[in-house]
């Protein structure tokens, strides 16, 4: 099997498609909330009742159990609010400072392969970090995206250290993602502790302000765009009524 690296990542629709919506909520979002409005809008835009969608939130403390989370891997149960969801992956961390972005797209009207799919959200992080100077890589058998730090002291085996600055978590149903991706800009990386962040243990966590980069998040997230428009197409503001 071809390592991701080598897959093709551009993802534009295969015929006429409308600008992908690009929505960024204010203030912190409640994760159940965030749920119910993907649930909502993926069924919409599976049914063609809606254009595909990019939702940018922040969310209050919390931590996500995936599909392959394991119990010994929550340290601290009882830090923080955890919630059961659909996505792949294993434990993860929300929380102010850290920028979520929901993805919400048909992959049918682009290409219906998953791990190509998962490539090409790395891509969009790592051509997120790359405009800020900051080099982001794949590693096979972990997903999300990782930093070398020489900074730091090298790993038992000699390697050199390596922290996870975004991670990537995805369902799919009849074709259309959510959930989505995480980029640490600013959030409190102790709160990392009370689990054992997607199942790793041998690495840690990082966010740009740790790199030294003090990136403010409205500013994170032009990047960001930028760099979903070069793998996914283009976007336009939209600002729904999440009660309607």
């Amino acid at each position: 099997m071809n390592s991701r690296d080598t897959l093709e990542t551009r993802f534009f629709p295969q015929g006429p498609n409308p600008p992908v919506r690009w929505l960024i909520s204010e203030g912190l979002t409640p994760y159940p909330e965030a749920v119910a409005f993907m649930e909502t809008e993926a069924a919409r835009i599976a049914a063609g009742e809606a254009d595909e969608l990019v939702w940018l939130v922040e969310h209050p403390p919390l931590y996500t159990a995936g599909t392959s989370a394991k119990a010994e891997d929550l340290v601290a149960p009882d830090r923080f609010e955890v919630h059961a969801t659909g996505r792949g992956g294993e434990y993860t961390y929300h929380g102010p400072g850290q920028r979520v972005a929901y993805v919400m797209l048909d992959l049918k009207r682009r290409r219906p392969d998953v791990r190509a799919f998962v490539s090409a959200l790395e891509a969009v992080i790592i051509g997120t970090l790359e405009s800020m100077n900051v080099t982001g890589e794949r590693r096979e058998d972990r997903v999300g995206v990782w930093v070398r730090r020489p900074d730091k002291p090298r790993l038992a085996d000699g390697s050199v250290a390596e922290d996870k600055i975004a991670a990537i978590g995805i369902r799919l149903r009849k074709w259309v993602s959510f959930h989505g991706l995480a980029i640490n800009v600013d959030p409190d990386l102790e709160h990392f502790s009370g689990i054992v962040p997607c199942g790793v243990r041998a690495h840690g966590v990082t966010s740009l302000v740790d790199l030294g980069l003090p990136v403010p998040m409205h500013e994170a997230d032009i990047r960001l765009r930028d760099a979903f428009e070069a793998v996914f197409g283009p976007t336009r503001d939209d600002r729904p009524d999440r009660d309607s």
